[in-house]
């Protein structure tokens, strides 16, 4: 088993400093995945209710034999959600898909600044928090100023933004951003959906370190303080994406990897619609 070191949250939580990414598996993959991961090691899970696997997920924890207080679970709101009510209620949906009394760490999957409600469900994750129902509370693909919204109107800052960042959408002016306010960045997609793996910059220092490239860019992430959640069902990649604290990038290699140019596979954070 790999012991993974952990990051702290603004809130005094920690969470493991790499995660398992669910999306897009089904319940039965998802079942299997996370069993096998958990008693490879990981301790911190991530879905969403916009995945349509959090039933899997939780089958998978039940059957990992892993004691619930050790491993940290993430879902999501989806838009189709957004409001105070309405993400009141979907939280408890969550939580019974998953099997689940609390939730490790409850974030808004999208802004949705066309639909304007973020801030409504940000005050329901803020009362979800109180209740205990909630341990952590944070947003995703958030730009700077949809944070600074949430401050401004609830004084109560997210404790992680996860976002879409890889070499190829380093998101350094972001990063500054969430270090200023004190908020953890989480990295999803963060291989770049294995695109990028074969750059230069990256195969180089696979070669210089003797691991994989995979490891290479995982390990960027790591130390520029950023938590990634690479998605595998596959043990052995699972293992290998685990396995990225034992070497470090020199700084010339970190320096040619944030160079790289590459594009945003997803959604604009200021115009997305996701229900």
């Amino acid at each position: 088993m790999t012991t993974t070191p952990t990051l702290p949250l603004n809130d005094g939580s920690r969470l493991p400093a790499v995660g398992l990414g669910t999306y897009p598996m089904t319940d039965d993959e998802a079942a299997t995945a996370v069993a096998g991961a958990l008693r490879m090691g990981y301790r911190l899970v991530d879905t969403a209710a916009k995945y349509g696997n959090e039933v899997g997920v939780g089958r998978g924890i039940a059957a990992s034999g892993v004691p619930r207080a050790e491993v940290l679970v993430t879902s999501k709101v989806r838009g189709a959600d957004q409001g105070y009510e309405e993400t009141l209620r979907a939280c408890e949906q969550t939580r019974r898909d998953l099997g689940l009394e609390y939730l490790d760490l409850y974030l808004i999957h999208w802004p949705l600044p066309r639909v304007d409600k973020y801030v409504d469900t940000w005050r329901a994750l803020v009362q979800l928090r109180a209740d205990g129902l909630v341990r952590s509370i944070g947003v995703s693909n958030f730009t700077a100023a949809q944070l600074d919204r949430l401050v401004a109107e609830t004084g109560v800052t997210p404790s992680v933004n996860q976002v879409e960042l890889h070499p190829g959408l380093p998101q350094a002016e972001l990063l500054a951003a969430h270090a200023e306010r004190g908020i953890l960045t989480q990295a999803w997609s963060p291989l770049g959906r294995r695109r990028l793996l074969d750059h230069p910059a990256i195969v180089e220092a696979a070669g210089n370190h003797g691991v994989s490239p995979g490891q290479v860019v995982l390990s960027w992430h790591h130390q520029r303080g950023v938590l990634p959640i690479p998605k595998s069902a596959d043990p052995a990649r699972q293992r290998e994406n685990l396995d990225i604290f034992r070497f470090a990038l020199h700084e010339p290699e970190m320096e040619r990897i944030t160079a790289i140019a590459g594009p945003r596979y997803g959604g604009d954070p200021d115009e997305h619609e996701e229900f």
